[in-house]
């Protein structure tokens, strides 16, 4: 989700402070203060600061101000929260948090398309694989990163769960985020694609077990590789 104009801007810079803990919990902000620093409106602090308290993020209260709510109380799957928080000292933890999710939730969705998805669905994945297969070759990390993020809310969408279908745009701020921080290699690891195209003919062809264990070599390598990458303690096993 974009926010365009003068709120965008505004949250630009509100936003990642409050999820970076540079603006802490308990802190009160004034509109007023806000008008004056920015440079702007009432009328864009009041836009911002709603989308913000849509995020759970912060509270408004008449008489007293705008409140920054504890982290715990935030929306945690909203893309623009998950994408501050990427842009933030917790990086690692939140990819780490946010790669355990895909662990959890997208080999058991795998699973699931295999014996729920239709025709269309069954070729969208078979064209995305052969997508991801050329722009892996070609080196084109934006264009792999675009069908990559397709290619899995397709997974998550075949399902016919709702609420996995649900955390396409979440799974997709983490795809997102690796690129971004550049947490991923120049060209895709041939194995990854090879992986990606096994998923789909594994739905394509009805096998539930195949697909959740290519789904989970995935989800489960990626991990791994933010792990080694981030240096970050290791998991138990």
């Amino acid at each position: 989700m974009e926010i365009q104009g003068l709120p965008g801007q505004l949250l630009a810079d509100l936003g990642p402070a409050i999820a970076s803990g540079e603006i802490p919990e308990g802190t009160v902000l004034r509109g007023e203060e806000l008008e004056e620093k920015y440079g702007v409106s009432r009328t864009v602090v009041r836009e911002a600061v709603r989308i913000l308290e849509s995020m759970r993020m912060v509270e408004p209260r008449r008489r007293v101000g705008i409140t920054v709510r504890p982290k715990g109380d935030w929306d945690v799957f909203d893309p623009l929260v998950i994408r501050w928080r990427l842009a933030g000292a917790d990086r690692a933890a939140q990819l780490r948090s946010l790669s355990a999710l895909r662990v959890a939730v997208e080999p058991a969705a795998a699973a699931l398309a295999a014996k729920q998805a239709d025709d269309d669905d069954r070729r969208e994945l078979g064209a995305l694989a052969v997508e991801l297969t050329v722009t892996a070759r070609a080196a084109d990390l934006e264009s792999f990163l675009r069908h990559d993020i397709a290619f899995h809310a397709a997974v998550l969408r075949a399902s016919g769960n709702e609420m996995f279908a649900h955390l396409k745009d979440t799974v997709g701020a983490v795809l997102t985020g690796r690129t971004e921080h550049h947490l991923m290699p120049h060209q895709p690891r041939e194995y990854a694609v090879r992986l990606h195209r096994e998923v789909a003919e594994a739905i394509c062809a009805g096998d539930a077990d195949r697909a959740e264990q290519a789904m989970r070599t995935i989800v489960v390598g990626a991990m791994d590789e933010l792990d080694a990458t981030l240096e970050l303690p290791r998991r138990e096993s």
